[in-house]
């Protein structure tokens, strides 16, 4: 959970149930003005077999991660 950057996310309204896992909740991924909405997902409060997961977060819709260290510009 530390490794994202909280300013890239905005919460989405969009939501899912696992079985096993709980409750799904998406959020926003902003970047430059725009929006790839519900393009990652945490679960806040997961189920105790999932709790290893808890407030980590997870991409889909075309989005690429990369580390703070490969967006800096090489000298």
């Amino acid at each position: 959970p530390s490794a994202v950057k909280l300013e890239f996310f905005a919460p989405s309204s969009q939501t899912s149930v696992c079985p096993w896992k709980g409750n799904c909740n998406y959020l926003d991924v902003v970047v430059d003005g725009k929006t790839n909405s519900a393009a990652a997902w945490t679960y806040k409060n997961p189920k105790s077999a999932a709790m290893p997961i808890k407030d980590h977060v997870a991409f889909w819709k075309g989005v690429v991660v990369t580390a703070a260290e490969a967006a800096k510009p090489m000298a």
